[in-house]
């Protein structure tokens, strides 16, 4: 083997980087690092775009970021603005290899890649990296998994599992292959321009007003927000703020690089284990943990289930999925005539970016009260949200319609009394034109 072909997909960033260490470990003699687009031209089955111009925008300087870094390191990113299934197989001949690493991804259109992948005769090496806890050092193997959260925690926090470290960014790199053809300079700024495309528009409102203020999607900006954020103290008052409206700090706004992989989860609990021992632990600091198991505990769940999980029954009985085009429609666009779900639609749509106590007020509405297809909305928040993540937008989905593992079977908000509680005062009602 003298080259290795190195697929970055949900994990743009070299810290921590289990599955770029696998792929210099093989021992190859040249290593090209790949990225490939997403389609910006795709759309859902009910007729929007699949990713829209938030996500575009933010999963561009992400890659922009690494590649940078790459550069640096001297061995540069191949950007290819096509499909993996057909770009992957071409490249590969190109340089005369058969061997793919990547992170393993457990939903069926990423595994569907790498089964195509196969098919084409590439030898594909995945490595599993995306969650705090190791599959493999778990109490129960994945297919045994407890069918609740809540008992999910308890049989951790009661074996007493901890994380792996981190592990540290690479200082060198394998070289590229040689005769390589050579891409045009301008060639990867093009692609990334287009996937960006014009940008969004900014908007002071948002609560998380991202590509300014330093809030790009690289690595760089990620480790950097994570340093802020405990330099400030303010992990000791997440518990308390989490559910906020308005503003960057209510909550910790890890989110958005954890979906695109800029932050390992392991990076951002070893520095949070730092601060507890210089700061103390505390309510707050131990509900990041929580809310860490949870994007665990969804990362699990497609483990043990899989394809089940996009059923529009989901894990629970057979039954009617209803939908209702006109009403799906006026929810998208925050006009459904309820001021907090309206103002809620609004903020997603003009930034890409909802807080956790909208976003499931919002889903609950759509479905419980509007009887709709959770699908539809499940595919709306995949379209609009920068922090995108699949295994947690369709694990929160199937929680609040009932058709996950939730043993309540389900979740209705109250909207009034949410508004009540979270926004007395109807600002941030106002403040999306809604009150």
């Amino acid at each position: 083997m003298s080259t290795v072909l190195f697929w970055f997909r949900s994990d743009l960033r070299l810290h921590d980087q289990r599955a770029l260490q696998r792929a210099c470990a093989l021992g190859a003699k040249h290593l090209l690092p790949v990225v490939c687009l997403p389609d910006v031209h795709a759309t859902t089955r009910w007729g929007f775009a699949r990713i829209g111009p938030h996500r575009r925008a933010w999963w561009a300087s992400a890659v922009e970021q690494l590649r940078r870094q790459l550069q640096h390191l001297g061995c540069p990113l191949w950007i290819l603005d096509e499909p993996a299934a057909s770009a992957l197989p071409a490249l590969a001949r190109t340089v005369g290899t058969r061997t793919v690493v990547c992170e393993e991804i457990a939903a069926p259109e990423e595994q569907a890649q790498v089964t195509d992948l196969r098919a084409a005769g590439l030898q594909v090496q995945t490595v599993w990296h995306s969650s705090l806890l190791d599959p493999d050092h778990l109490p129960w193997p994945p297919l045994q998994l407890p069918a609740v959260f809540t008992a999910f925690r308890q049989a951790i926090e009661s074996a007493g599992l901890q994380p792996a470290a981190p592990l540290p960014s690479p200082t060198a790199l394998p070289p590229w292959p040689p005769g390589m053809p050579g891409q045009c300079t301008d060639a990867p700024a093009q692609a990334l321009a287009a996937l960006a495309g014009s940008g969004p528009a900014a908007d002071g409102r948002s609560a998380f007003p991202s590509l300014q203020h330093g809030l790009h999607g690289g690595e760089a900006a990620a480790l950097a927000h994570l340093a802020q954020y405990l330099a400030r103290h303010l992990p000791h008052s997440y518990k308390r703020t989490r559910n906020g409206l308005l503003g960057l700090d209510f909550s910790s706004k890890w989110s958005p690089w954890l979906a695109t992989g800029a932050l390992s989860p392991r990076q951002a609990w070893a520095q949070l284990r730092q601060f507890e021992a210089m700061h103390g632990a505390s309510d707050g600091s131990y509900w990041l943990w929580f809310e860490l198991l949870w994007r665990d505990y969804f990362r699990l769940l497609h483990l043990q289930h899989g394809r089940a999980l996009y059923r529009s029954r989901g894990l629970g009985p057979v039954r009617a999925t209803p939908h209702d085009g006109r009403r799906f429609a006026a929810w998208c666009a925050g006009q459904t005539g309820q001021p907090l779900v309206d103002a809620a639609m609004r903020e997603l749509a003009a930034t890409g970016y909802l807080g956790n106590r909208l976003r499931q007020v919002a889903a609950s509405y759509l479905i419980h009260e509007l009887g709709c297809d959770w699908r539809a909305g499940a595919a709306w928040f995949e379209a609009q949200l920068l922090d995108y993540d699949v295994y947690s937008n369709q694990g929160n989905w199937l929680y609040i319609a009932g058709r996950g593992t939730d043993p309540r079977g389900g979740r209705r908000f109250d909207p009034v009394r949410q508004a009540a509680t979270w926004d007395p005062q109807g600002t941030y009602r106002r403040r999306w034109g809604t009150a």
